[in-house]
C-alpha cells in the first residue's frame, strides 16, 4: 500500500486555511455507501477497540471514514487500512489543534455532509447514515441566493450527547454579555432545533460546502474554547446556523472532556475578529478607535508593554475583516440577542434573529 504524502495543500484563499501542516494519507480508496454522509473520527488517548469502532461505523453505512491519527503513527495502520478499505487514515507529522484536524478531514472527504465523532463516543440513536442525511435534506432546493446547489438545512447539526451514565450533557451553548465581556451559558437540548453558538466538543454533522466557505476552524487559535467560539460567532455573524436535533443521540464511553474558558492571547484574536468589528449597512469594518482599549487589555494580559506587537495583531485583524467585510449579516449584539434565557428554569427560548 502506497501512502500519499501531502506537505502543503492549496485551499480557498482567505476563506479556508491557506495551507495545511504536513500529513500522510493511507487507505480509503473504496466507498462503503452512497448516502452523502461521511464520518470524521478524532482520536483521544485511551484503550479503545478500533476494530469494533470501525465495524460499527461500517454497519451505520457511512460512505467513508476519515480517521485523523496523531503523531506518532500507530503500528496497526496498514493492517486496518487493508481490513477496512473505506477508512482513510490521516497520519499527522506534528501536533495540531482538533479544529485543524477537522479542516484537513473536510478537505479529504468528497461527501456533502460529514459527521465529526470521537473514538470514545458511540451513536445510540439515529439510525443509518442514509437516514441521518435524509433528515437534513431540505424539501426546497433553492438557497437564499436563488441557486440550487445546497440542499441541506444548516451549517452544523448538533446531536444530543450523554455521559457514560446516560445522563444528558448541557451541550447547547448560549452567548451573553457579562460585565462587558462575552460569556457562555449551557443548557440541555430540551426541544428540537434549538440554536447553539457552537458544537460541543466539535461533535456534529457539518455541511461541507458551507464549512469551507466559512473558512473552517482558525488554525492560529490553539485554545479549544476560543477556537470553537470563533467558529460559532463567525458562523452566526455571517448568517449561518448551528442547531440541535433530538433525532440523534450519542454517548461517551469514558469521561466527558472538561472545558476551559480562561482568557489568554487567543481570546484577543477572537475578540478582534468577532466582537470588535462594527457592522453597518451591508459591510463590517474594524475601526481604529477600538485599538487603545484593545492594546490596554492585551498588553496587560501578556505582562508586557509591547504596544508594537498589539498594533501588529490589530492591523492583521483589520486586514482580515476588510477582506471579508461583505460577508457580515449581523452585529455581535444582534447575535447575542437571538437568545432569551430563563436561568431559573434552566432553559431558553430562541428568537428568530439569526
Amino acid at each position: 500500500m502506497n501512502p500519499r504524502v501531502l506537505d502543503v495543500m492549496s485551499t480557498i484563499p482567505t476563506t479556508f486555511n491557506e495551507s495545511f501542516p504536513s500529513y500522510t494519507v493511507v487507505g480509503g480508496r473504496e466507498r462503503a455507501g452512497a448516502t452523502g454522509l461521511s464520518a470524521v473520527l478524532l482520536n483521544r488517548e485511551g484503550r479503545f477497540s478500533r476494530r469494533r469502532l470501525f465495524h460499527e461505523l461500517e454497519k451505520t453505512g457511512f460512505d467513508t471514514v476519515i480517521s485523523v491519527e496523531p503523531a506518532p503513527a500507530r503500528y496497526d495502520i496498514e493492517e486496518l487500512a487493508t481490513r477496512f478499505p473505506f477508512v482513510r487514515f490521516i497520519l499527522l507529522k506534528d501536533e495540531i489543534s482538533f479544529g485543524e484536524q477537522i479542516n484537513i478531514a473536510a478537505s479529504e472527504t468528497d461527501t456533502p455532509l460529514f459527521f465529526v465523532l470521537w473514538n470514545d463516543i458511540k451513536i445510540i440513536v439515529g439510525g443509518t447514515a442514509r437516514r441521518m442525511a435524509e433528515r437534513l435534506t431540505c424539501t426546497n432546493d433553492k438557497t437564499d441566493e436563488g441557486g440550487g446547489n445546497n440542499f441541506f438545512k444548516r451549517l452544523c447539526t448538533v446531536p444530543v450527547i450523554q455521559n457514560s451514565r446516560f445522563e444528558t450533557i448541557p451541550t447547547i451553548k448560549v452567548p451573553t454579555w457579562c460585565q462587558n465581556k462575552i460569556a457562555t451559558l449551557f443548557f440541555n437540548p430540551k426541544n428540537e432545533g434549538l440554536p447553539s453558538l457552537y458544537p460541543f466538543d466539535w461533535i456534529g454533522i457539518y455541511d461541507r460546502d458551507r464549512f469551507i466557505r466559512l473558512g473552517g476552524f482558525d488554525s492560529t487559535l490553539k485554545h479549544k474554547n476560543w477556537q470553537l467560539m470563533d467558529f460559532g460567532f463567525r458562523a452566526w455573524l455571517w448568517g449561518e446556523e448551528i442547531s440541535s436535533t433530538k433525532t440523534m443521540k450519542l454517548s461517551y464511553d469514558a469521561g466527558v472532556p472538561a472545558e476551559d474558558h480562561s482568557v489568554n492571547t487567543d481570546y484577543y484574536r477572537f475578540y478582534l475578529k468577532n466582537l470588535a468589528p462594527v457592522f453597518k449597512g451591508d459591510f463590517a469594518h474594524l475601526p481604529l478607535r477600538r485599538f487603545p482599549g484593545y492594546a490596554l487589555k492585551a498588553c496587560g494580559s501578556r505582562g508586557t508593554d509591547n504596544i508594537l506587537s498589539a498594533w501588529e495583531d490589530f492591523s492583521e485583524s483589520r486586514r482580515w475583516v476588510k477582506k471579508n467585510q461583505y460577508r457580515w449579516r449581523y452585529s455581535p449584539d444582534t447575535v447575542t440577542d437571538c437568545w432569551n434565557y430563563d436561568i431559573n428554569e434552566n432553559n431558553y427560548i430562541a428568537e428568530n434573529g439569526g
